[in-house]
Protein backbone atom coordinates (compact mmCIF):
# COMPACT_ATOMS: atom_id res chain seq x y z
CA UNK A 1 0.00 0.00 0.00
CA UNK A 2 3.14 2.23 0.52
CA UNK A 3 4.07 2.27 -3.17
CA UNK A 4 0.24 2.93 -4.06
CA UNK A 5 0.35 5.67 -1.56
CA UNK A 6 3.85 7.09 -3.18
CA UNK A 7 1.93 6.56 -6.56
CA UNK A 8 -1.21 8.78 -5.18
CA UNK A 9 1.02 11.86 -4.00
CA UNK A 10 2.90 11.70 -6.98
CA UNK A 11 -0.65 11.99 -9.31
CA UNK A 12 -1.40 14.74 -6.57
CA UNK A 13 1.29 17.08 -7.00
CA UNK A 14 0.97 16.78 -11.09
CA UNK A 15 -2.63 17.84 -10.82
CA UNK A 16 -1.64 20.83 -8.47
CA UNK A 17 1.00 22.01 -10.72
CA UNK A 18 -1.09 22.15 -13.85
CA UNK A 19 -3.41 23.73 -12.08
CA UNK A 20 -1.21 26.13 -10.54
CA UNK A 21 -0.10 26.24 -14.26
CA UNK A 22 -3.38 26.98 -15.14
CA UNK A 23 -3.84 30.26 -13.20
CA UNK A 24 -1.27 31.90 -15.54
CA UNK A 25 -2.99 30.51 -18.08
CA UNK A 26 -6.42 32.40 -16.69
CA UNK A 27 -4.29 35.74 -16.88
CA UNK A 28 -3.07 34.98 -20.11
CA UNK A 29 -6.42 34.47 -21.64
CA UNK A 30 -7.40 38.12 -19.75
CA UNK A 31 -4.56 40.04 -21.50
CA UNK A 32 -5.93 38.26 -24.75
CA UNK A 33 -9.22 39.30 -24.84
CA UNK A 34 -8.76 42.75 -23.20
CA UNK A 35 -6.29 43.38 -26.02
CA UNK A 36 -8.29 41.88 -28.68
CA UNK A 37 -11.43 44.08 -27.42
CA UNK A 38 -8.78 47.43 -27.48
CA UNK A 39 -8.03 46.32 -31.19
CA UNK A 40 -11.62 45.63 -32.25
CA UNK A 41 -12.83 48.55 -31.01
CA UNK A 42 -9.89 51.15 -30.81
CA UNK A 43 -8.90 50.47 -34.02
CA UNK A 44 -11.91 48.57 -35.50
CA UNK A 45 -9.72 45.91 -36.88
CA UNK A 46 -9.95 42.16 -35.76
CA UNK A 47 -8.20 38.61 -36.05
CA UNK A 48 -10.16 35.23 -36.13
CA UNK A 49 -6.49 33.87 -34.65
CA UNK A 50 -6.88 36.09 -31.33
CA UNK A 51 -10.45 35.06 -31.13
CA UNK A 52 -8.94 31.45 -31.62
CA UNK A 53 -6.91 31.63 -29.02
CA UNK A 54 -9.29 33.05 -26.68
CA UNK A 55 -10.80 29.73 -26.90
CA UNK A 56 -7.46 27.33 -26.50
CA UNK A 57 -7.18 29.21 -23.53
CA UNK A 58 -9.93 28.85 -21.97
CA UNK A 59 -10.34 25.19 -22.87
CA UNK A 60 -7.17 24.32 -21.88
CA UNK A 61 -7.79 26.06 -18.08
CA UNK A 62 -11.07 24.15 -18.22
CA UNK A 63 -9.56 20.42 -19.41
CA UNK A 64 -6.23 20.97 -17.74
CA UNK A 65 -7.79 21.60 -14.17
CA UNK A 66 -10.51 19.27 -14.34
CA UNK A 67 -7.94 16.21 -12.34
CA UNK A 68 -6.97 19.79 -9.92
CA UNK A 69 -10.07 20.35 -9.36
CA UNK A 70 -11.44 16.83 -8.30
CA UNK A 71 -7.82 16.88 -6.01
CA UNK A 72 -9.22 19.81 -4.36
CA UNK A 73 -13.04 17.96 -3.72
CA UNK A 74 -14.43 21.12 -5.98
CA UNK A 75 -16.29 19.05 -8.57
CA UNK A 76 -20.38 19.33 -7.62
CA UNK A 77 -21.13 16.19 -5.88
CA UNK A 78 -23.91 14.97 -3.44
CA UNK A 79 -23.17 16.61 -0.42
CA UNK A 80 -26.64 17.19 1.27
CA UNK A 81 -26.77 13.57 1.14
CA UNK A 82 -24.02 11.73 1.75
CA UNK A 83 -22.88 13.92 4.86
CA UNK A 84 -25.22 12.65 6.53
CA UNK A 85 -23.06 9.21 6.63
CA UNK A 86 -20.01 8.12 8.30
CA UNK A 87 -16.53 8.73 6.14
CA UNK A 88 -16.14 5.20 5.97
CA UNK A 89 -19.60 5.14 4.31
CA UNK A 90 -18.45 8.26 2.13
CA UNK A 91 -15.34 5.99 1.30
CA UNK A 92 -17.21 3.87 -0.09
CA UNK A 93 -19.56 5.38 -2.22
CA UNK A 94 -16.78 7.69 -3.48
CA UNK A 95 -15.27 3.91 -4.49
CA UNK A 96 -18.50 3.28 -6.35
CA UNK A 97 -18.75 6.24 -7.91
CA UNK A 98 -15.20 6.73 -9.29
CA UNK A 99 -15.29 3.07 -10.55
CA UNK A 100 -18.95 2.64 -11.88
CA UNK A 101 -18.97 6.18 -13.37
CA UNK A 102 -16.24 8.03 -13.53
CA UNK A 103 -13.92 5.53 -15.16
CA UNK A 104 -16.13 4.33 -17.75
CA UNK A 105 -16.90 8.08 -18.89
CA UNK A 106 -13.34 9.41 -18.61
CA UNK A 107 -11.55 6.71 -20.21
CA UNK A 108 -14.28 6.89 -23.09
CA UNK A 109 -13.80 10.27 -23.96
CA UNK A 110 -10.08 9.83 -23.69
CA UNK A 111 -10.22 6.71 -25.98
CA UNK A 112 -12.75 8.48 -28.45
CA UNK A 113 -10.79 11.74 -28.35
CA UNK A 114 -7.24 10.36 -29.62
CA UNK A 115 -7.96 9.24 -32.84
CA UNK A 116 -9.66 12.83 -33.56
CA UNK A 117 -6.74 14.46 -32.45
CA UNK A 118 -4.31 12.38 -34.55
CA UNK A 119 -5.98 12.80 -37.55
CA UNK A 120 -5.79 16.45 -37.00
CA UNK A 121 -2.24 16.71 -36.22
CA UNK A 122 -1.42 13.92 -38.97
CA UNK A 123 -3.52 16.07 -42.02
CA UNK A 124 -2.26 19.00 -40.65
CA UNK A 125 -6.43 20.63 -40.21
CA UNK A 126 -6.48 24.45 -40.09
CA UNK A 127 -9.66 26.34 -38.94
CA UNK A 128 -12.29 26.75 -41.36
CA UNK A 129 -12.36 30.61 -40.36
CA UNK A 130 -10.17 32.85 -42.18
CA UNK A 131 -6.81 33.49 -40.41
CA UNK A 132 -7.57 30.82 -37.88
CA UNK A 133 -5.11 28.63 -36.08
CA UNK A 134 -3.90 24.93 -36.41
CA UNK A 135 -7.03 22.60 -34.60
CA UNK A 136 -4.30 20.10 -33.15
CA UNK A 137 -3.00 21.58 -30.05
CA UNK A 138 -7.12 22.49 -29.26
CA UNK A 139 -7.77 18.95 -30.13
CA UNK A 140 -4.84 17.46 -27.41
CA UNK A 141 -6.33 19.05 -24.65
CA UNK A 142 -9.26 16.31 -24.71
CA UNK A 143 -7.58 13.36 -24.28
CA UNK A 144 -4.71 14.98 -21.72
CA UNK A 145 -7.50 16.94 -19.78
CA UNK A 146 -8.91 13.05 -18.98
CA UNK A 147 -5.92 11.43 -18.33
CA UNK A 148 -5.28 13.81 -15.49
CA UNK A 149 -8.86 13.52 -14.12
CA UNK A 150 -8.69 10.15 -14.64
CA UNK A 151 -5.08 9.63 -12.90
CA UNK A 152 -6.72 11.72 -10.39
CA UNK A 153 -9.37 9.08 -9.82
CA UNK A 154 -7.09 6.66 -9.15
CA UNK A 155 -5.18 8.76 -6.57
CA UNK A 156 -8.40 9.14 -5.08
CA UNK A 157 -9.95 5.54 -5.08
CA UNK A 158 -5.71 4.43 -3.75
CA UNK A 159 -6.34 7.56 -0.72
CA UNK A 160 -10.39 5.90 -0.01
CA UNK A 161 -8.78 2.26 -0.03
CA UNK A 162 -6.00 3.27 1.98
CA UNK A 163 -8.11 4.70 4.61
CA UNK A 164 -10.62 1.63 4.87
CA UNK A 165 -7.75 -0.98 5.11
CA UNK A 166 -6.52 1.19 8.44
CA UNK A 167 -3.37 2.46 6.10
CA UNK A 168 -4.38 6.60 6.29
CA UNK A 169 -6.18 8.56 9.23
CA UNK A 170 -8.23 10.56 6.50
CA UNK A 171 -10.11 8.89 3.48
CA UNK A 172 -8.92 11.71 0.86
CA UNK A 173 -7.82 15.52 0.46
CA UNK A 174 -10.68 17.87 1.83
CA UNK A 175 -13.22 14.84 1.46
CA UNK A 176 -16.45 16.44 1.54
CA UNK A 177 -15.70 19.28 2.66
CA UNK A 178 -18.63 20.98 1.34
CA UNK A 179 -21.08 19.59 3.38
Amino acid sequence: MRGLLKLSGLIDAVNEGIGKLAYWLVLVAVIVSAANAVIRYGLNTSSNAWLELQWYLFSAVFLLCAGYTFLRNEHIRIDIVIGRFSKRVQAWVDIFGILVFMFPMTILIMVLSWPMFLDSYITHEMSSDAGGLIRWPAKILVPVGFFLLTAQGVSELIKRVAYLTGHRDEPGEKMHSHS
